[in-house]
């Protein structure tokens, strides 16, 4: 397993790392999100701002082979850093004590994930649809990239609800199942894929930069990365809910996104709402509309989503330590 070769005892030590995810969930709980300063995704964004406008050309280009390894040479050369400075920090965390390099690991790791502030914005959504809809759609524009100005108060709600349930996938479960699989390296190297995705992911133009090509690596990263992680989600939301929601992956392939529509079909039909993007997919389309308190109901499931994935990853861990 990666972290093979700690010099305390191998099973003490498998034992106190397996908590690192759950120690990583329950700082993000009590603490939220670390300063903007000192915050790797912070800084994994301004990276990826400053090669972006050095990869992405200003106007379309067909079959634009150029821009296309310009932005894949770019996208391996700020992941090779992201995994040396991660993995530079792993192992100065191993030198420790078993207990404090649980906890610096953790520490560690939390930057990576964000549940707390996820499930804050989209009841903060809610909140504002409450004073207005001009305030509600303010509020969702901070949460999703698509054009908010038009949606009526159903549709801000609709979208508030996907990107809880996306982003649950995106923000906590993937990075601890990286986490698990490969330690720091992998949720950090996750992280930054699932942030450049967010940046340059485009199909059109965006920032007055044209993304189809230049981005299309960073896409396919991302996807392949995420596949597991948000079927993984789908499945800990049925837990949560304890029951399978019928039609699942009918519903999930209506999206675009090889990925994206598990988690949020899950919800959706865990709910029994409708979930959609105008002019492009309906998830669950025969269930009712989204209410104020069905934004409260997806919060709370995706809290029991998410402390279903604390004890899993600690069994998951533990399991891969007694095959390593």
């Amino acid at each position: 397993m990666w972290f093979e070769g700690f010099e305390s005892g191998a099973w003490a030590a498998v034992a106190v790392l397996a908590c690192v995810p759950p120690l990583a969930l329950a700082i993000d709980a009590v603490w939220g999100e670390p300063p903007a300063p000192v915050h790797p995704v912070v800084w994994m964004g301004r990276a990826l701002g400053w090669c972006g406008e050095r990869v992405a050309p200003l106007s379309p280009q067909a079959r634009d082979f150029k821009h296309f390894w310009l932005g894949a040479f770019a996208w391996c050369a700020l992941a090779a850093i992201v995994l040396i400075v991660s993995w530079g920090l792993e192992r100065l965390a191993l030198q420790l004590p078993v207990p404090l390099a649980a906890l610096a690991l953790a520490l560690c790791l939390k930057p990576l994930l964000a549940w707390r502030m996820l499930r804050d914005e989209v009841l903060a959504v809610e909140a504002a649809l409450g004073q207005s809809l001009p305030a509600g759609r303010e509020r969702l524009s901070w949460l999703v990239s698509r054009d908010v100005q038009q949606l009526d108060a159903v549709q801000v709600r609709e979208s508030a609800i996907e990107s809880l349930a996306e982003n649950l996938s995106d923000s906590v479960v993937a990075p601890v199942f990286w986490f698990v699989l490969l330690g720091l390296p992998g949720a950090a190297l996750y992280r930054f894929a699932n942030t450049a995705d967010a940046m340059w992911g485009y199909t059109g133009p965006r920032g007055g930069r044209y993304w189809l090509w230049a981005g299309k690596w960073a896409a396919r990263a991302d996807d392949a990365l995420s596949w597991l992680p948000a079927r993984l989600t789908a499945l800990l939301l049925a837990l949560a809910a304890r029951r399978w929601p019928a039609g699942l992956a009918q519903e999930a392939r209506k999206t675009p996104s090889p990925n994206s529509g598990w988690p949020m079909a899950a919800m959706a039909l865990l709910l029994g709402v409708r979930l959609a993007k105008p002019g492009v997919y309906a998830l669950h389309p025969r269930g009712r509309q989204a209410g104020p308190l069905d934004t409260r109901r997806a919060a709370a499931l995706g809290g029991l989503a998410v402390l279903l994935l604390a004890p899993l990853s600690v069994l998951v861990a533990l399991a891969l330590g007694g095959v390593a």
